[in-house]
């Protein structure tokens, strides 16, 4: 079979980009579950691969995949600037799709992914989709423990099984061309590879500003990799302070009103929570800790 072709006039139903970075094995798993994806037959889909400068074998993979005979268009982009907003927006210049999908290299889309999003935008009129995200496996296939699910630091998004309006994008998300029309693209100075994260917020927040509406769907379900280099305290403190630093790049919080109460309350509960052994609540309070103190020291970068 050959690679999929698209509607007369050039155009897509859906692309979906994925940036990717040094992860060659979590990518093959990604595309092995676009191969197992139901609806195929019945939609016109292309896949933009955006290599972000990767030296791990990462080119030799996406040429092999390339070379598979699929149902749908295999394209492969190359973004020497760092960062994934910057890949991310490599391939929403190259894009021809009329819904956007922007997915993460360290998912695997659940096989009636595809037939959900197209659910879900032609049921409704939302412009945008944030899907669940649940936690998949570790490299070696081991779920994860539920008691401990907080720790494995992973983006989960579980917001029941209805859709309904939410407010932001986070990671693997999708919207409609017109949305990427009249929002425009990331902003480079944000996410992982630049200030660590924030762009997925910060684009959520001129998409709501521009008139348009955002819909979470349980029909769209992508598995989080589980990743033990990503486990425990450390890097949770080390997440969150680069998600303070990124929120003061776009955010306007007043040190007064609002970053210095933080820094207390959140020291407060943290203490709290130690001492009374109320470790989840403990690690989330810590967490928060650092975003603000991120956030401070972010601002008075910038204001020298």
């Amino acid at each position: 079979m050959t690679q999929g072709q698209p509607a007369k006039d050039g155009a897509y139903e859906i692309s979906i980009i994925v940036a990717t970075y040094n992860r060659a094995q979590s990518l093959a798993r990604f595309l092995a579950s676009l191969d197992s994806l139901e609806g195929l037959d019945s939609t016109t889909l292309e896949v933009l691969i955006v290599d972000n400068d990767s030296n791990d074998g990462t080119r030799d993979l996406v040429i092999e995949e390339q070379q598979k005979p699929r149902k749908f268009l295999v394209r492969s982009l190359h973004e020497t600037q760092r960062g994934r907003a910057s890949a991310v927006n490599c391939g929403l210049r190259a894009c021809r799709g009329q819904i956007i999908s922007v997915v993460d290299d360290d998912v695997v889309l659940d096989r009636d992914w595809l037939k959900g999003l197209l659910y879900s935008y032609r049921s409704t009129d939302f412009d945008a989709f944030q899907g669940k995200v649940l936690p998949g496996v570790d490299p070696s296939g081991k779920p994860p423990d539920i008691k401990r699910l907080y720790q494995y630091n992973i983006t989960i998004i579980d917001r029941g099984g209805k859709i309904k309006e939410t407010n932001g994008l986070v990671g693997v998300c999708s919207f409609r061309r017109q949305v990427l029309e009249k929002v425009g693209f990331l902003d480079s100075r944000l996410g992982v590879g630049a200030s660590g994260f924030g762009e997925d917020s910060e684009f959520s927040r001129r998409v709501r500003a521009a008139g348009f509406r955002i819909g979470y769907t349980p029909h769209a379900i992508v598995y989080h990799e589980l990743d033990p280099s990503r486990y425990g305290r450390k890097y949770n403190r080390g997440v969150r302070y680069r998600m303070g630093l990124s929120e003061s790049l776009y955010l306007n919080e007043s040190l007064v009103w609002d970053v210095f109460p933080n820094l207390l309350k959140y020291s407060a509960r943290w203490v709290f929570y130690r001492i009374s052994f109320q470790r989840r609540r403990a690690y989330k309070a810590e967490g928060r800790l650092m975003k603000s103190w991120g956030y401070l020291i972010g601002h008075l970068k910038q204001r020298r």
